[in-house]
């Protein structure tokens, strides 16, 4: 279980065009890193939207947002299209991401155990490391709190 403090793992990601990249790729600025399970349902909609919704505020203090799900690239570029948004999306195809961070749980639903994305995000700092874990996500705020977060690392 990574904690705060540890080096982000390394994992390989895909863009909506295809693209792969490392996640370290995404160093030399503070990065807002959230694993959500489905694109385009309801709860994970508000959290892009949320998200988005501060996208300003988030670039003004140098920071990066990137959604993760297993979701394919084309499902990604509809979901952005559809809803405007203005986080980057990728795709962690093998699930080495979710499995690295901690995402990959066992679920239940309706009494029907399933593994699936766990909600939850990681501010990494310039550097790489994890400055602050939120598992177990409620989207309602959330995105305000990491902003807080956001500028508190930044004023160091």
């Amino acid at each position: 279980m990574l904690n705060e403090g540890d080096r982000a793992p390394e994992a390989t990601l895909q863009s909506p065009d295809g693209a792969s990249f490392p996640l370290s790729s995404r160093r030399g600025r503070a990065l807002v890193l959230y694993f959500y399970p489905r694109d385009d349902t309801t709860g994970c909609t508000a959290e892009a939207q949320a998200f988005t919704a501060l996208a300003d505020a988030f670039a003004a203090e140098d920071a990066a947002i990137l959604g993760v799900s297993k979701d394919p690239p084309k499902k990604h570029l509809k979901f952005i299209e559809k809803y405007g948004l203005k986080v980057a999306l990728a795709t962690d195809a093998d699930g080495s991401a979710c499995e690295a961070f901690g995402t990959w749980i066992e679920k239940s639903l309706y009494g029907r155990k399933y593994m699936g994305i766990d909600r939850a995000t990681f501010l990494i700092d310039k550097d790489g490391r994890i400055a602050r874990i939120w598992r177990k996500v409620k989207v309602p705020g959330h995105a305000d709190e990491v902003l807080k977060a956001v500028r508190a690392l930044r004023q160091g």
